[in-house]
């Protein structure tokens, strides 16, 4: 099997929805699958408890104990682009930490999925040298891209593909995350695969994300590819 990355058009398409679907559809064929948030902001309060809402789905919907200490790399407070985040905690994101981690993780698991943080260009210094991009080509993975179905998602969507095509990372296939079914929304996604005709899967808009238990995305193109596809990185 292919670890890989799940990213996203911009901030809330529903990058760890998705993860987390993806990861409990490969659990259901048998494979041992964990998720990784490189980098998660925004603490949520609830009473008097404190949690990360991305790891907390990952923890919640999965269906093998995953290994809370390496779901994530750094977790940051307030619910702001990783580099302020980070410099708010006066803090620095080491970039090859982080690679070191989804090394460790791709050695002990069958499938790794690596969520990002908001969109592809999201910088993690102050400096702005270092984005998520960078460090999804130093990790050599390949990704399945998440964006919207609704007005914008076609420039979004081409957009992403293309900062992906010019660096020769692999797209595994995308996800059009919250369609409600119409013209309009059935009209953007085959715009989109009509200039680049990936794999895909099309998730509806739901009411509860409790409802996630009950979806499945296995009988899609791009399901399919994924469970076939097979990795030559070391």
């Amino acid at each position: 099997m292919q670890h890989f990355w799940v990213v996203g058009t911009d901030t809330d398409v529903g990058k760890t929805f998705v993860t987390t679907l993806l990861m409990r559809n490969l659990q259901k064929q048998g494979l041992h699958v964990t998720p990784y948030k490189p980098v998660q902001t925004g603490e949520v309060h609830d009473g008097e408890q404190s949690y990360y809402y991305d790891t907390a789905m990952y923890e919640k919907y999965s269906l093998q104990l995953l290994d809370r200490e390496n779901l994530n790399g750094y977790s940051f407070k307030e619910a702001a682009s990783p580099h302020f985040a980070a410099q708010l905690e006066g803090q620095q994101i080491n970039t090859q930490r982080l690679l070191s981690q989804m090394q460790q993780l791709q050695q002990k698991w069958d499938v790794v999925i690596c969520e990002g943080a908001g969109g592809l260009f999201v910088p993690l210094d102050s400096y702005g040298e270092t984005t998520l991009l960078d460090v999804i080509v130093q990790s050599k993975l390949p990704v399945v891209v998440v964006t919207r179905t609704t007005l914008g998602t076609i420039n979004h969507t081409l957009l992403t593909l293309e900062a992906l095509s010019k660096r020769k990372i692999e797209v595994l296939g995308i996800v059009f995350n919250g369609d409600t079914g119409s013209g309009m929304e059935q009209d953007n996604i085959k715009t989109i695969l009509r200039h680049h005709p990936l794999p895909f899967a099309t998730l509806p808009k739901l009411k509860h994300i409790s409802h996630i238990m009950d979806l499945a995305i296995t009988d899609t193109s791009l399901f399919e590819r994924l469970s076939k596809h097979e990795t030559s990185i070391n």
